[in-house]
């Protein structure tokens, strides 16, 4: 979502460092489009900032103390001061189960507005809930709001710097899904950030010069109907599309995939001029009607492109004038770097910032760079931070994936942001304008650098998410990398590995790792859906491999027979879509949507299990000596 303020650029320029951290407060008070020769001057605040980064973090903390001073949460520990080392030795580390109670209050309505802050809130930013938890409510305020959609802003700043203005040349093709807001007792709603930015009037504004998707497809509540309307206006518009994207990897590959499957349906649509009867949303319809004609040359075009044996670099054939896809390829992401790399035939896969719930954390100022290489680089002036160091260094493997090994805590002192160390982990903390006080978002960080006064971080994974049947704790890191190891030996073979998650079962003594995977041939549409083509010897060695990926204490227990040998179990293609079903049912955003590395819900478990098509189990103890 790419809104900016050129009135707010033009006045950064006349500020001095004395007035920070207001001068740098990324904000877009008018969203407008950015006009190109103002990227320089975005460009140039963040090297300010970056400069700055720690006079900004004092005037910040400072900032925020000052004003929330009165409210109930503040007083019970502070008693109105103000002063940084009272607040990091009186006010304790949070997670969100501290402080739901307070939020549920103003959510009910049952409480004043300045129980956590004293600015007005507008609402409540929903949290996805499938990183390990059930969604959350988030406060918003206007200001937090224009950060958001100024991060845009910066990220656009960095694309025009390595492509060029692509907004005057041409459109995006991106996958966006809008969630109906939940209504508080308060009276203030609760929706997913991407949500509330389509909805604002300057998003409306602009989505038909810059977006191939309609406003009617993007609020469809059927996603169906919503993706196959969105593919389908985007092949039409093919020769308009410069940048392919969705928030997430796994948002797009389930739109080329949706594709792959559909496209006899999709060109037919395309040759006669008229929307598959099974498309009943009214608001799809309407704008079927409006861009939808009989183009039987465009047809046979696609027809005869997605015919082809092999799907490999299909995305450059299909949209020819496609610059880069811009989507998260990093974290848990990651995993879906390399079957998006076969599609998209040597597009650059630009994953542009690093956000939550919580607030604009980071920009990859390196667009370019790989996704297993991409270090995103922190906004010191969005929130204030503090870091929990991780007991054990993370360490990186061959194929330059960070691992970590535990995720306790070395103690509770905590580092600020100026002086963490490269090659540390950390937890990261933030403190925000929003009413988080030294909260925990939950992520683990590596950090890789600095960029000028500010550092630079890979993601590692989340807090608390792992496995574990025994005393070991599996991180999920450590999975990423045992299953990147394994899903090589599925190459040879023509096969690629689409989706994964996994569980700890303990349903027997000992306990093991079930680890799902969904497999597709590269070449042909071959639904592989009895599992006899998966040859016995190599699915067995995929479990070995994983076994002799992961950490010491996995392959010591493995040993001394404490943990049973790993499992494999290949499901139908589609099971994951059916889980990607479940989770959206239950209250997540389909925009937000990633599979969960790690899965503890019993429905979910059922329905992975229920399509299972084949078993396999490592036939050794791993390997002891690496």
């Amino acid at each position: 979502l790419y809104l900016a303020s050129t009135n707010s650029v033009k006045e950064k320029k006349e500020e001095t460092v004395e007035s920070l951290p207001g001068s740098y407060r990324l904000q877009a008070r008018k969203p407008v489009l950015m006009a190109t020769n103002d990227y320089e001057s975005v460009l140039k605040m963040l090297e300010e900032i970056t400069t700055n980064a720690r006079q900004i973090q004092e005037q910040l903390l400072g900032e925020i103390l000052s004003k929330n001073a009165e409210t109930e949460y503040l007083q019970g520990f502070l008693h109105g001061q103000t002063d940084k080392q009272l607040f990091k030795k009186n006010v304790p580390i949070v997670t969100y189960d501290h402080i739901k109670p307070y939020i549920d209050r103003i959510a009910n309505g049952k409480a004043s507005s300045d129980i956590l802050l004293v600015e007005p809130l507008i609402g409540f930013s929903l949290s996805s809930g499938t990183s390990g938890g059930q969604p959350k409510l988030i406060p918003i305020t206007a200001e937090s709001a224009n950060v958001t959609a100024a991060l845009g802003n910066l990220h656009l700043s960095l694309m025009i710097k390595h492509f060029g203005d692509l907004s005057q040349v041409g459109k995006r093709m991106e996958l966006l899904f809008a969630k109906p807001d939940v209504e508080t007792p308060s009276g203030l709603k609760a929706s997913a950030v991407t949500t509330r930015a389509f909805k604002e009037s300057s998003f409306q504004a602009i989505l038909p010069k810059l977006y191939t998707s309609p406003y009617e497809t993007i609020f469809c509540p059927d996603t169906k109907q919503s993706t196959y309307c969105q593919l389908l206006f985007g092949l039409i518009q093919r020769d308009e599309v410069v940048v392919i994207g969705s928030i997430f990897a796994a948002t797009v590959l389930r739109g080329i995939k949706f594709i792959e499957n559909n496209w006899r349906e999709l060109c037919s649509n395309i040759k006669t001029g008229k929307i598959s009867d099974w498309i009943t949303d009214s608001g799809c319809r309407k704008a079927a009607s409006l861009i939808l004609k009989p183009n039987p040359k465009l047809a046979d075009l696609l027809e005869d492109t997605c015919s082809c044996k092999s799907w490999e670099g299909i995305v450059r054939k299909l949209w020819p004038k496609t610059k880069y896809i811009g989507t998260v390829c990093t974290g848990a992401m990651l995993q879906f770097s390399a079957e998006l790399e076969f599609y998209c035939g040597g597009l650059p896969l630009v994953s542009g910032f690093y956000a939550c719930s919580e607030g604009a954390i980071a920009i990859n100022i390196e667009p370019l760079s790989k996704p297993s290489d991409v270090s995103y680089t922190i906004l010191p002036n969005t929130v204030y931070y503090e870091f929990l160091p991780i007991k054990e260094d993370c360490v990186t493997d061959s194929q330059n994936q960070v691992q970590l090994n535990t995720s306790r805590h070395k103690d509770t002192e905590t580092v600020d942001l100026v002086n963490v160390k490269p090659g540390q982990c950390y937890e990261i903390l933030v403190t925000s304008p929003t009413g988080l006080y030294r909260y925990r978002v939950g992520d683990i960080i590596k950090v890789t650098g600095f960029h000028n006064n500010t550092p630079q971080f890979q993601f590692v994974g989340r807090q608390n998410v792992a496995l574990g049947v025994d005393m070991e704790r599996t991180s999920e890191a450590d999975i990423l990398k045992a299953v990147a190891e394994a899903k090589a030996l599925l190459d040879p073979f023509g096969l690629i590995l689409t989706e994964y998650t996994s569980y700890g079962d303990t349903s027997s003594t000992p306990g093991h790792y079930v680890i799902f995977w969904e497999i597709k041939p590269k070449e042909g549409n071959n639904n592989n859906d009895n599992g006899k083509e998966l040859d016995p010897k190599v699915m067995e060695e995929c479990c070995s491999k994983m076994e002799d990926s992961l950490h010491f204490t996995y392959r010591m227990y493995r040993k001394e027979n404490i943990i049973a040998a790993l499992e494999i179990r290949v499901v139908k293609q589609g099971a994951f879509e059916l889980l990607l079903d479940y989770f959206v049912s239950n209250g997540a955003s389909l925009s937000q949507y990633k599979t969960p590395i790690c899965i503890k819900s019993k429905e979910a478990l059922n329905i992975l299990d229920s399509r299972v098509i084949a078993k396999f189990f490592s036939p050794r103890t791993p390997i002891q000596d690496n």
